[in-house]
């Protein structure tokens, strides 16, 4: 992943975050990303299918996305590594830039979360080159 690739992805509303089965067969799935220095976040639940096979290996694909995890035209899925953050100074930072980003829409998921009792369960995927 190059630099310009990098800043294109943390422009793009969704991406599919491809993670592998241990059987090698992939499994993609649309979230929001945020960057935050070097690495892109994304917040998902620690019992995900996706943290689960992060766990097994750490190699991801990212590739912009619409929301229903449709490709985009020409869009070339990206290798990257994936680790599981669960440390406040991440969640925070991942908090605090997915608020900015997605504002409203990010507000009232977590006022969601807050109603069901599931505030404070998330974790970060932290995607890097």
């Amino acid at each position: 992943m190059t630099t310009a690739d990098f800043s294109t992805l943390a422009t793009e509303t969704y991406v599919s975050v491809t993670t592998f089965r241990k059987s090698g067969e992939p499994v993609s799935t649309p979230v929001w990303v945020v960057a935050e220095g070097d690495r892109l976040l994304v917040t998902t639940a620690p019992s995900s299918g996706k943290v689960k096979r992060v766990r097994h290996t750490p190699r991801v694909e990212v590739t912009p996305c619409d929301m229903r995890g449709n490709i985009s035209d020409g869009a070339v899925a990206l290798p990257a590594t994936a680790a599981i953050r669960d440390d406040e100074a991440t969640l925070d930072a991942m908090d605090a830039a997915l608020k900015k980003k997605y504002g409203a829409k990010y507000t009232a998921i977590r006022l969601a979360q807050k109603v069901r009792g599931t505030a404070g369960q998330s974790v970060a995927l932290e995607i890097r080159l």
